[in-house]
């Protein structure tokens, strides 16, 4: 299994970035460190394994020094695995093949993993849903899982087993996506027929709808106009176009 060798120029890309599709282990080594050159042909046999569940990336920490200090590395070699962005597991020191087994085996993907990936990569919606809950029966706080499976109801518009579902995990942005776009479905299916925002979540038109709220805002009808506002704003995302100008408008409105 060929290895990579990362800098401190694409960390970012090739270890956080890369670690939300599957799990990178970052070896953290130098050439003159005599038990880094034990070590990393053990790495990459078991990383060899799993080819295509795991990737396996090295750190050269003399070179990337500003690297090896963000990660508090003081010791190596220092080994550190990565997932969704995050560090979920690490040793130092040249371990021996069974423990370097039982490092990977932590952060292989489970069951529930392959099947959401799975549900993910389905172009049929229905097998897309009985993989998504085949995943929950498995692990029913699976976050790829809840999320997968909450999308595809909200699109069909089963909002209440979709915020029944999102319950069920902790609060981030995907979540709060979720939710306003269940809101804003749910005031979608109440609205008439020529209000803006009855079309908006098919069409994808939200500026006539953001600026019916904020004409709404303006004209004393706050608290209701701001959070639908604000629901769009998550469903565009925080940098979109509309969801800068508007903002600002709103700040301007509510100050």
């Amino acid at each position: 299994m060929p290895v990579k060798d990362v800098s401190e120029d694409d960390f970012v890309t090739e270890v956080i970035e890369r670690s939300r599709e599957r799990p990178v282990v970052v070896d953290f080594w130098a050439a003159w460190c005599a038990p880094c050159r034990q070590l990393g042909p053990l790495l990459e046999r078991v990383a060899g394994e799993h080819a295509g569940e795991v990737e396996l990336v090295k750190v050269d920490v003399d070179a990337n020094q500003g690297v090896a200090a963000a990660y508090g590395i003081q010791g190596i070699p220092a080994v550190k695995a990565f997932r969704n962005g995050a560090v979920v597991n690490e040793f130092v020191g040249a371990y021996p093949e069974d423990a370097v087994r039982t490092f990977f085996g932590a952060i292989l993907p489970t069951e529930a993993d392959r099947l959401t990936a799975a549900g993910n990569a389905a172009t049929d919606p229905n097998e897309a849903e009985r993989l998504y809950r085949a995943a929950l029966e498995i692990d029913r706080g699976h976050r790829d899982g809840v999320v997968g499976l909450a999308s595809l109801l909200a699109d069909r518009r089963e909002f209440e087993e979709a915020r029944s579902l999102l319950a069920r995990l902790p609060e981030d942005a995907d979540v709060r996506r979720l939710r306003a776009q269940i809101d804003l479905g749910e005031a979608a299916g109440e609205a008439a027929p020529t209000d803006p925002l009855a079309n908006a979540a098919s069409d994808g038109d939200w500026e006539p709808v953001l600026e019916r709220l904020l004409a709404e805002v303006r004209g004393g009808d706050r608290e209701r106009a701001r959070e639908q506002m604000v629901d769009v704003f998550e469903v565009l995302g925080p940098d979109h176009p509309l969801t800068v100008k508007f903002r600002a408008a709103l700040a301007s409105a509510l100050f």
